[in-house]
């Protein structure tokens, strides 16, 4: 039942110009965005629904058409008959737009046998990674992202972020199959190498910080960022997610990470993984930092929004990749918990939930909550995999 409904969801938010962020009529979740358009893209795919999927063609051609001239996605864009709104970033640009825009490109292409919609949206590409090679501003592999960067865009995070370097190896793994360049291939390797040599315990190489790295205790887990400050150490379970998908360290420390992962959501009342954590707390030296992060509200309270809330979404990439590491009993687990908070306020798909009392949060009938559901559900009962 809960498949249905998430796809019924789909369905609703599925527009001329793409998909929705939320079927709820809210500022700004009325509008077709390049993250969600392309993780409910990725839904539409493992569902098979062709209706599903040609919006997700949609939401790829809405993103190409208000591309910058610089190379930038839009962060999202509002269509009307009245007029067009393209956002690149509110305080900052997305720089996860663009990586997700070449992600979706590929992952169309893949599953659909449609390789001449790849070669048509090529140049869009390039100029796409162009620009994420500008965006390293030292030449040095990494990319360099601002505060507000991201999807975690009222967080703390910013520098070298360990989920954008990720999506950045997603992104030219997808488009090298392809293309077949060698020279991408290279620049694959570089940043695998560059993110091994300073986000895993014991590495050898040159660091980026040498002394920041030094100075760190690591985890079972990689930390989420670095800066010329120095490290964020905080968990975060989309990037973590994304390294074991890309099969990033060693298989020991794969499994560091996922027993760390599976028992943290335990521990929790929801049973899913918060997007960060621990949070951080009032008392903490970060605390000035994420509480000016805002532009409308504040609502990274403890244990909410992204400061330690639970978010469908994130976990359902944590599922796939369970099932990447053929964990599938916990995958199946994680399934459950995920459907349980998307059927919470009957079947509302909310945005995030707090951990700490389990209360909704955000948004509801939230696009990319759906995704979880569907994207996981397929992947554990139907076979479906992602190009990566």
């Amino acid at each position: 039942m809960m498949y249905q409904k998430a796809i019924d969801l789909l369905h609703k938010v599925s527009t001329k110009n793409g998909f929705l962020a939320s079927a709820e009529n809210t500022t700004n979740y009325q509008r077709v965005w390049a993250r969600d358009g392309v993780i409910c893209g990725l839904a539409a795919l493992a569902s098979g629904d062709e209706q599903l999927i040609l919006t997700f063609k949609k939401t790829l051609e809405t993103l190409t058409r208000h591309q910058h001239a610089n190379g930038t996605i839009p962060s999202n864009v509002l269509v009307s008959e009245e007029k067009s709104e393209v956002s690149y970033g509110g305080l900052a640009g997305r720089v996860d737009a663009v990586t997700w825009f070449i992600i979706g490109v590929c992952q169309y292409g893949f599953h659909t046998k449609e390789e001449h919609f790849v070669r048509q949206m090529q140049p869009n590409i390039e100029k796409c990674l162009s620009l994420l090679e500008a965006w390293e501003f030292n030449n040095k592999h990494l990319l360099y992202v601002p505060l507000s960067g991201n999807w975690a865009d009222e967080y703390i995070m910013d520098g070298y972020v360990l989920y954008d370097q990720l999506l950045r190896i997603w992104a030219l793994k997808s488009y090298n199959y392809f293309v077949k360049s060698d020279k991408i291939q290279k620049k694959i390797d570089a940043i695998k190498s560059q993110v091994e040599i300073n986000f895993l315990p014991n590495s050898v190489g040159e660091k980026y910080h040498e002394r920041a790295y030094n100075e760190l205790s690591f985890g079972d887990f990689m930390p989420c960022s670095f800066s010329p400050c120095g490290y964020k150490t905080q968990f975060d379970a989309f990037a973590n997610s994304l390294a074991l998908l890309l099969n990033l360290g060693s298989e020991e420390f794969q499994t560091q990470t996922i027993a760390f992962a599976d028992n943290l959501a335990k521990q929790t009342q929801l049973g899913l993984l918060p997007a960060f954590w621990p949070p951080v707390f009032q008392e903490d030296l970060d605390w000035n930092l994420l509480k000016n992060n805002c532009k409308y509200e504040f609502r990274n309270y403890p244990y909410e929004f992204h400061n330690g809330g639970s978010w469908p979404m994130v976990n359902g990439f944590f599922g796939l990749a369970l099932i990447a590491k053929n964990e599938t009993q916990k995958a199946a687990e994680l399934l459950e918990k995920i459907n349980q908070a998307n059927a919470k306020k009957e079947y509302s798909f909310y945005e995030n939930f707090n951990t700490e009392t389990t209360q909704v949060n955000g948004v509801s009938f939230c696009a990319w909550s759906a995704a979880a559901t569907v994207l996981v559900h397929q992947s554990l009962y139907n076979n479906f995999k992602i190009l990566i």
